[in-house]
């Protein structure tokens, strides 16, 4: 019986990470989809930028409450699973709480896990209560409906789950113990190790050592097939930030947020037209194919470049942008979460189609229009409150402005308020509809 759990458990072990591998390679490929950018200048200050605001949470104690919360979940709940070391050796060769020779480190190492745990899951529950309950206006805006309001309460249930489970496998493993329990016995040096369990104890007074070793076998399954369920669940969450949100501080801009980037596309085109030698019209050199004229902005996630997917795949959610964005705050449709969403779903629309036919097949369907309307876009101020307010580096900003540059620079498509400010540029030399001579007039009044 033992070896027929040893079998399963590695089959479950195997597939749990087999799955999990192949959605990694997806989830590489789709930001492969976009552009190549260099960002790997000033490592050190990437690093640090990294360790103060992905791993020290400077930008989500900035709200304090929720800030200590999401601190308290975050790190709770992965220093927990450093126990799943202990339960997938367990699980393989057999064996029952395999460390316990550590002794009293051992000890110490329980007693901060079920502490741990006792503090995620109140945390959860008040993340849940202000969600639900408080219904704090960022979580209910329009764009988070059906999945994405489901997905946020999916994992804050789930987290819930895994805690009991927790929970109750120490205490059924702690009342085994007191009962001298064969197979239990041999760690009875962690009597006593059990701070926030051993309250769970008169629930399992009564019940005999087969049914406690039920209780206990059920909960250790259940907690460890739900890991890794919740491991393979994170690509399609909005919890993929959990693994991304590194990577995505990591490589977010260290420039000042106000500089602008220069389209690389513009930039050939005036060197071409400033180069005297340069013939627009010549033909490609024997063996090469005449080049696709490169495209000014973006209209389509394929134009957009790999750390803006990588954005979109680690948006949280969490509506901070959303809730400074002076757009949104006067009525304006203009959501930045929305635009890193639809971002997302668009990447993860043409995935699909690659998934199904191996490479992509034009669908006729585009970000622009088909998911991100161009009212959302004119609306943008550019004040970069909602790139300041992100926790973990996300810039929706730049997403906005390249789809603007695609309106403006091909499709000659920009609000009749801007095409006139660029007429007056052009022929004035400001934007105003003054003559450059008449500038100075109001200078004469009196």
């Amino acid at each position: 019986m033992q070896i027929i759990a040893q079998i399963l458990f590695a089959i479950a072990l195997v597939a749990g990470i087999v799955f999990f591998a192949r959605n990694v390679k997806r989830l590489i490929r789709n930001i492969k989809l976009g552009k190549e950018v260099d960002r790997t200048d000033n490592p050190g200050e990437r690093f640090a930028k990294m360790a103060r605001i992905a791993m020290g949470q400077s930008k989500m104690v900035r709200r304090p409450l929720a800030g200590a919360l999401h601190i308290i979940v975050y790190l709770g709940f992965i220093i927990i699973n450093i126990e799943v070391l202990e339960i997938i050796i367990d699980g393989i060769f057999g064996t029952h709480r395999i460390l316990s020779f550590l002794g009293g480190f051992y000890n110490v190492l329980i007693a901060a896990f079920e502490i741990l745990a006792f503090l995620v899951l109140v945390g959860v529950i008040l993340f849940w209560t202000r969600r639900n309950v408080s219904r704090i206006k960022r979580f209910w805006n329009r764009e988070m409906k059906g999945w994405p309001k489901n997905d946020a309460n999916n994992i804050l249930y789930f987290e819930m789950v895994l805690m009991v489970l927790f929970l109750t496998m120490n205490a059924a493993d702690y009342q085994l113990q007191l009962n001298g329990a064969t197979h239990y016995t041999s760690e009875a040096g962690i009597i006593g190790s059990f701070p926030v369990s051993q309250f769970l104890l008169p629930l399992l007074d009564g019940l005999s050592n087969s049914t406690l070793i039920i209780i206990e076998r059920i909960a250790w399954w259940a907690h460890i097939l739900g890991i890794l369920f919740f491991l393979n669940y994170l690509y399609y969450s909005k919890h993929l930030h959990i693994l991304l949100a590194f990577p995505n501080v990591y490589y977010s801009k260290l420039t000042p947020q106000g500089k602008l980037d220069n389209l690389e596309a513009v930039k050939k085109e005036v060197e071409l037209m400033m180069d005297p030698n340069a013939d627009p019209f010549a033909a490609p050199a024997e063996g090469e194919e005449e080049e696709e004229p490169e495209k000014f902005g973006a209209s389509d996630v394929f134009d957009l470049n790999q750390v803006q997917l990588l954005n979109a795949y680690t948006c949280t959610e969490c509506g901070r942008c959303t809730s400074e964005c002076p757009a949104n705050q006067t009525g304006k449709k203009l959501s930045p979460r929305k635009i890193m969403m639809d971002t997302r779903d668009r990447l993860e629309e043409v995935g699909e189609i690659i998934n199904k036919n191996g490479k992509y097949e034009d669908d006729g369907r585009q970000l622009l229009d088909d998911y991100i309307l161009r009212e959302e876009l004119w609306a943008c101020t550019t004040c970069n409150a909602c790139v300041e307010a992100c926790p973990v580096g996300i810039d929706p900003l730049s997403i906005i402005l390249d789809m603007r540059r695609y309106l403006v620079m091909e499709q000659s498509a920009a609000p009749n308020e801007l095409a006139i400010a660029m007429t007056n540029i052009e022929n004035n030399g400001a934007p105003w509809p003054y003559n450059q001579m008449d500038r100075l007039n109001w200078a004469k009044e009196k």
